[in-house]
């Protein structure tokens, strides 16, 4: 009989393994389940918040970014009304009436802008904590 394919034989080592060792000690043998039940909650939990923090800190910068957009809204607004547009430019004319040159007032236009800066600083800082709430059905796309 001819050996139509044949080739080097890779030999495995073998490996001995010893049998597991009982345990005896009683106080063992009742913590052995209460630790398995810990560490098995402690995963599901881990994994649960790896799933929901992402959803929940996009939301809190949705919220962040429309409660940012709205105070900056209404401060520059209220600010504003308190002024006119003849505080900010002086308008030069011609001997004929024609509009030769708009000078801005940076003086007032500055002490506008810093006001409302401040009174943003101020809105937010009063607004820190606000409480955002996860629907239920927002965390079934995950």
């Amino acid at each position: 009989m001819h050996k139509i394919y044949s080739r080097p034989r890779i030999r495995i080592p073998k490996i001995f393994i010893q049998p597991r060792r009982k345990i005896t000690n009683p106080k063992v043998k009742k913590m052995l389940p209460v630790i398995c039940i810990l560490t098995i909650a402690f995963i599901t939990v881990k994994f649960i918040l790896d799933a929901i923090l992402p959803v929940f800190d996009t939301m809190c910068e949705n919220k962040a970014s429309s409660i940012a957009t709205l105070i900056s809204n209404e401060q520059a607004t209220n600010v504003m009304k308190e002024h006119s547009y003849d505080e900010f430019f002086a308008i030069e004319k011609d001997n004929e009436g024609n509009i030769s040159m708009i000078k801005s007032n940076i003086v007032p236009i500055n002490e506008i802008t810093s006001d409302i800066a401040n009174k943003i600083q101020e809105d937010m800082s009063s607004k820190c904590r606000e409480k955002i709430e996860i629907p239920i059905r927002k965390l079934y796309r995950i």
